[in-house]
């Protein structure tokens, strides 16, 4: 109960199925997408739990197929914005070039930056 308004809270459940053992109709996120679809703004309809040991189970959550609505295609400004954010990512911010990768956040900097070569004493 809310307290502070004195209502009742509306609390939503939904089915829980075993790993492998979801009935047909529903799929992941990523199982829609491979598929060609989205959500769609619908609710999450039912959720897979896979039991580990000594942890929580793992979860996954499920669409109703039926109700999921095609991939919007990308447009030529997207795309455009797309290759724009990637070449960002490849830039160092040390060295100020385009190294050929995605630079790995824990470093921060491209390889050569992280990592100067030193003079030998030898």
């Amino acid at each position: 109960m809310d307290h502070a308004h004195g209502r009742r809270e509306h609390v939503v459940t939904v089915p829980v199925y075993r790993w492998c053992l979801a009935p047909e109709g529903y799929a992941t996120y990523r199982q829609l997408r491979a598929l060609g679809l989205r959500p769609g703004g619908q609710d999450v309809a039912a959720q897979l739990e896979r039991p580990r040991r000594r942890r929580g189970p793992l979860v996954a959550y499920l669409y109703r197929i039926d109700q999921a609505k095609p991939v919007r295609p990308m447009t030529p400004g997207r795309w455009a914005a797309l290759a724009k954010a990637n070449a960002a990512r490849r830039v160092c911010p040390e060295c100020r070039r385009d190294v050929g990768y995605v630079i790995p956040p824990s470093l921060g900097m491209c390889g050569s930056c992280a990592a100067p070569q030193e003079p030998c004493a030898a």
